[in-house]
Parts: structure tokens; C-alpha cells; sequence
């Protein structure tokens, strides 16, 4: 049998014409301009590898059972608060009145992500890297009923080996643990089986999250990732913010390692930061833990301070970008003050023109970021947005290297301050599920101003003028940078 070598040459050039205009069909659907238009011009150049890159990494969802998954959820916390919220003892501390300057931001995030403010906590923020792990063993250590961990990037280390100790002595003494990590975070690291293996021979319940299935009904696109960083023990103390459980430098060859901020809570709403983690643990493993199945966990709201706080999960298993438009509506409302500290910051046009409108009003708007890069493509595309925040007046600053500051927090004026897992990017907003913790409280931000100045005396400013002179590669870079930021 002879080959028609022209024919199928034709064919294959008769299809590359076709796939573009196909896709003009379906890309843009329920899609950003800025995206469409970059997997558009990806298949247009390249229809072949445009097409199947579309068909492996074009959904920013997580699936339809996943997302059901998280409504069932949703509903039922709703149900669970409601019902709290009808015993008179709890109204103080569960539906608490709400002062008028938050009550728009509380209402948006409670439409999101289903949790209210509640008050009656305490929040202490801790920037020491191994000092998180030294306080999350000594509450482990006190520990009655149960502890329960999440981390993005988990690894028993010799820097991490205290909080697993403490967990395999709370075990030791009767105390239930479940521990969850992100597949493809953790996977990576020295031991990731070994670890896994201790864990079950311990006692400690454990599970992926968001595990790799390549093929069948569970194949979710490899990129969607469970961002959160989430630790409560016996549903009174939290722990949640950038960190991750792993030693400082997580394992790199260079010279770059790692300053974070977690915030501990105590309070009613560390049951937020538990209702973020049931929520995971029901989509991994089909079990609602409930009186049923874990009658350990149990939420009795107790007052631990005077504060007003609130959760906000985000990510692609809601039918919003939570994190986003909590973010863009707060650096709206900003009327003096505004400082953002984000190592990762590629931002939609929203929230760009949220922040250099800020600017432009009078606000005092600060960016820290890195001078340190980990990620080409995200430090290149971040700083494409430099010269147009600059000339807004937004005051930019590096912190020095080789540390890295992968904090993640906001303050907006004197009483609205923002910790979490959530980076600004697209991959935050569209695709990781992230935790972020609300305080409308003004000594939460008097402590960030006090972790921002010390950020202040390590960083060094970015001026107009010398950034204007980088080379014609550097902006090279960045603007290539920036188009692949867009491919969601």
C-alpha cells in the first residue's frame, strides 16, 4: 500500500486551518478577555500543540462532582451557623453586630464562601520561620480532643521533626490526628513516601490532596492545587497564613530560603479555619466528619479576645474568584493607607486598576515584593507591572536577597487587616484553593505595621527612573512573562 505522503501533508494543513476557527467558538466562553485572547493566539500560531495544551490545562474548575461536593457543603455550613446562631447564649460572639465601615466586606464574604464574622477572637502573628514550629508542637503537646493539619507542602525534616513528634504523642495519649497534604506540593520533597509511611504507622489518619489521576472521571488538570496552610487543635487554637511544614530553604541548591507570617487564632473562628479543612477532608476521602463519624470534633464557640474575624476559602471548586473580589472591593475602600506584601503579584486588570486608582485618590499604596526570584516566568511577569504602578505612585520595594519574602498580607488604613495563603496572580484567583483570614480589628493592624516596618529596614525601593534603564532582554522577558500569566 502506497502512502500519499501530499494527501496527508494537505490534511494536516487542512485541520491547522480549521482548529483556529473552531476554538474562536470555545475558547472565549465564560473566559476572561486577557485569557482568551492568549490561548486564541496560542492556537493560531500553533493549532496542534495550541489544542491539546486548551484540552489538559483550559479549565480553571475543578470538576462537576468536586464542585457539588463543595456546594453540599456550603449548604450545610449554612445550615450548622444558622442553627448556632439561634441560641441566645452564642448571639454575642455568632452574630454579633457589625460596624458599618465592615459591614459591606462582611455581607461579600459571606455571600462567597458562606462563613460569617464572628467576634470574640484573639490573634497573635508570628514571623519567626522556626518559631511557628516550636508554638505548633507546644499546642499539639496540650492537645485534648484532636489536631488536625493541612499543608500545600508538607515534609518531615530536620526542621519540621518537632511538630511530627508532637503529633505522634498526642496520638501516643489518645488524641485523634489527620493530617492532609497536597499531592504534587509535597511529592517532590526528600522521604515523601517514608514520611507517608510513619504517618500510618503512627496512627495518624492521612490523605492526598487533590491526588494525580491522569486518566477517567477523577482526572483534574495537573496545575489545580490545594494551596491552604491550615492547623486546629480541639477546635479553640489555629494556625493559618503563608508557611508551609517544611524546612526553611525547602530543600533548594541556591542560596534563596524563606521568610513567612502565620497568624495563631483562638476563638470562635478558628471553627472557620475547622469548616475549610472538613470540607477538604469530605472531598479526598467521601467521610463527613461530624458527631457521627468524629465525635471528637466538636464546635463549642468559646470567647478568646475581643476581636472581629472571618474566613474566606477561595479556589476553583467555587463558581467565584472569592479571593479576588474580597481583595479588589478592600483596596477600594482604602482612604489613606494601603500596603500590600505578596510575593507572587500578577495581577488582573480589576485589581491593577483597583491599586493604581487607589494611588492616583491620595492613598499612601506600599508593594512589597521579592528581589529574590524562585519562579522565571512569575518574577518576570510581576515586575511587567512595575513601571505602570510606579508611575501611579504606588511606592514599590524589594526586599533584599537571598530571602525571599513569601509572606502573604494586607492592611488596609488602621482596621482591616488580611493574612493568608493567596498570592495576587491568576493561579490564586482561578485555580489553587487558598484560605484567607479577615480581621477588622485595629490592634491586628498596629502588629502588621510593626512585621511591615522591619520588612521595610530589609527591602530597598524601587525607583522610576532606574527601573526605566533595564536592559531590552529584561523587558524582553517580562513581557513573555506576562502573556504566559494569562494562559488560564
Amino acid at each position: 500500500m502506497t502512502i500519499n505522503w501530499a494527501t496527508i501533508t494537505a490534511l494536516i494543513g487542512l485541520v491547522g486551518w480549521i482548529i483556529p476557527f473552531v476554538m474562536l467558538f470555545i475558547v472565549p466562553t465564560n473566559r476572561k478577555p486577557s485569557s482568551a485572547t492568549a490561548w486564541l493566539l496560542l492556537v493560531f500560531l500553533l493549532p496542534y500543540l495550541g489544542l491539546v495544551l486548551f484540552l489538559v490545562l483550559g479549565s480553571p474548575k475543578l470538576s462537576r462532582r468536586r464542585r457539588a461536593e463543595q456546594h453540599t457543603m456550603d449548604k450545610l455550613l449554612h445550615q450548622v451557623v444558622e442553627e448556632f446562631q439561634q441560641q441566645p447564649e452564642l448571639v454575642a460572639l455568632l452574630d454579633p453586630p457589625i460596624p458599618p465601615r465592615d459591614a459591606p466586606y462582611v455581607q461579600l464574604n459571606r455571600n462567597l464562601g458562606g462563613m460569617p464574622a464572628l467576634a470574640g477572637n484573639s490573634v497573635e502573628l508570628l514571623p519567626n520561620y522556626n518559631a511557628v514550629f516550636e508554638r505548633i508542637a507546644q499546642d499539639i503537646d496540650n492537645a485534648q480532643k484532636y489536631v488536625h493539619v493541612e499543608y500545600f507542602a508538607l515534609s518531615r525534616d530536620e526542621e519540621t521533626e518537632g511538630v511530627f513528634a508532637a503529633m505522634e504523642r498526642a496520638v501516643s495519649r489518645g488524641v485523634k490526628v489527620r493530617v492532609q497534604m497536597d499531592h504534587l506540593g509535597s511529592r517532590k520533597y526528600p522521604n515523601f513516601e517514608d514520611m507517608r509511611a510513619k504517618l500510618t504507622a503512627a496512627g495518624i489518619e492521612q490523605h492526598l490532596l487533590l491526588p494525580l489521576h491522569f486518566f477517567g472521571a477523577n482526572y483534574t488538570r495537573i496545575d489545580l492545587r490545594n494551596h491552604r496552610k491550615i492547623v486546629v487543635i480541639d477546635g479553640q487554637i489555629g494556625y493559618t497564613g503563608s508557611q508551609n511544614l517544611i524546612k526553611r530553604n525547602y530543600f533548594r541548591k541556591d542560596a534563596i530560603y524563606y521568610d513567612e507570617l502565620v497568624a495563631r487564632v483562638c476563638g470562635p473562628v478558628v471553627g472557620e479555619l475547622e469548616a475549610a479543612f472538613i470540607t477538604d477532608w469530605y472531598s479526598e476521602t467521601r467521610v463527613l466528619l461530624d458527631r457521627n463519624t468524629a465525635p471528637e470534633v466538636t464546635f463549642e464557640p468559646r470567647a478568646c479576645g475581643e476581636m472581629l474575624c472571618q474566613v474566606l476559602p477561595s479556589g476553583s471548586g467555587f463558581e467565584n474568584e472569592n479571593n479576588l473580589k474580597l481583595f479588589t472591593s478592600l483596596i477600594h475602600a482604602a482612604r489613606h493607607t494601603l500596603v500590600i506584601t505578596n510575593p507572587y503579584f500578577v495581577p488582573d486588570d480589576a485589581l491593577m486598576t483597583a491599586i493604581t486608582s487607589a494611588a492616583q485618590r491620595g492613598v499612601d499604596v506600599t508593594l512589597f515584593n521579592s528581589e529574590a526570584s524562585d519562579q522565571f516566568l512569575v518574577s518576570h511577569a510581576e515586575r511587567s507591572y512595575y513601571e505602570d504602578l510606579l508611575r501611579a505612585g504606588v511606592k514599590i520595594y524589594q526586599y533584599k536577597a537571598p530571602i525571599l519574602l513569601h509572606s502573604k498580607h494586607i492592611t488596609i488604613d488602621d482596621d482591616i487587616a488580611v493574612i493568608g495563603s493567596s498570592n495576587l496572580d491568576i493561579r490564586s484567583f482561578q485555580l489553587n484553593l487558598e484560605v484567607t483570614l479577615i480581621c477588622y480589628d485595629a490592634k491586628v493592624v498596629a502588629d502588621l505595621r510593626q512585621v511591615e516596618a522591619v520588612n521595610l529596614s530589609k527591602s530597598k525601593p524601587v525607583n522610576l527612573e532606574e527601573w526605566e534603564t533595564r536592559s531590552v532582554r529584561e523587558k524582553l522577558y517580562e513581557n513573555i512573562s506576562r502573556l504566559t500569566a494569562a494562559l488560564q
